[in-house]
């Protein structure tokens, strides 16, 4: 045989071998899925948005048929599908819990008081690092759309006023917004909790007014109209408390001299 064909025959051969172990070895040592895993991602949205805790739907759903979750704790799920996956499994379907994405600041470009016009580099990680952004408020809201970039869902835009606008209908909840947000402005909250403070700045009175005419000025009205343990106030901002507190009413926000603190029906941001 030419020597020259050797080498190759024999890399040839080797390659075969290998290929027929591995299928030998797949043949026989593979581990079979759980047929209901297939079935239940089929019934999952398919979103991988990863708001469950789960990297993704398949993860989900071996963790569902393994008794781990509760179909519930899929939020971007409808009730037929939550209910058909507990069927499915015959476990309780749990309680579907719906949170959206809320932004804790509502001092656009015509509340905020604006220091300077930032030219830079685009989006918001940048700004912070490199001057902090156009605001005088350095708690604020940068408004150069990091969030909406980063949304995969189409579920923010950026308003004319210079502030992100989250769509309830689309937000799934994943966190990226809120992990993207240098200010870390962004919260995940439940549908049904009514009672949200849209500021995040810790000064107090004529010094919070001075920077942006909607921030929170500690005055504590919210916390006295409030029932007892609901809100509290801490570092000059409410915090609301809905584990040890009473219910939540309306009332609490309507002596709000500035609107910091909203009462945010349905899904109404």
């Amino acid at each position: 045989m030419n020597s020259y064909l050797v080498a190759p025959a024999i890399m040839a051969g080797l390659g075969l071998f290998f290929a027929v172990i591995l299928a030998v070895a797949y043949r026989f040592l593979r581990v079979q899925e759980e047929p209901r895993i297939e079935t239940t991602l089929d019934l999952l949205p398919g979103s991988n948005c990863g708001a469950c805790g789960q990297p993704g739907c398949h993860a989900f759903a071996v963790s569902l048929v393994a008794g781990k979750e509760s179909p519930s704790r899929c939020t971007v799920a409808g009730p037929e599908a939550v209910d058909a996956i507990a069927e499915l499994l015959d476990v309780d379907p749990g309680k579907q819990e719906r949170r959206v994405a809320r932004l804790h600041c509502a001092g656009g470009k015509g509340q905020a008081y604006q220091i300077a016009e930032y030219q830079g580099f685009e989006g918001c990680s940048a700004a912070a690092v490199v001057s902090g952004g156009g605001k005088g408020c350095s708690w604020g809201c940068l408004g150069l759309g990091d969030c909406r970039i980063a949304c995969t869902f189409n579920a923010i835009a950026m308003n004319g006023n210079g502030l992100p606008v989250v769509d309830p209908t689309r937000c799934t909840a994943c966190g990226d917004c809120v992990d993207v947000c240098p200010r870390d402005l962004f919260e995940l909250t439940p549908l049904n909790q009514h009672l949200f403070v849209q500021c995040k700045s810790p000064l107090a009175g004529d010094l919070a007014l001075g920077l942006c005419s909607v921030a929170c000025d500690a005055c504590g009205r919210c916390a006295a109209d409030a029932a007892p343990g609901l809100i509290r106030m801490e570092d000059n901002l409410p915090l609301v408390d809905y584990s040890g507190g009473g219910p939540a009413l309306p009332q609490a926000v309507h002596r709000c001299p500035t609107g910091a603190v909203q009462w945010l029906e349905g899904e109404q941001f």
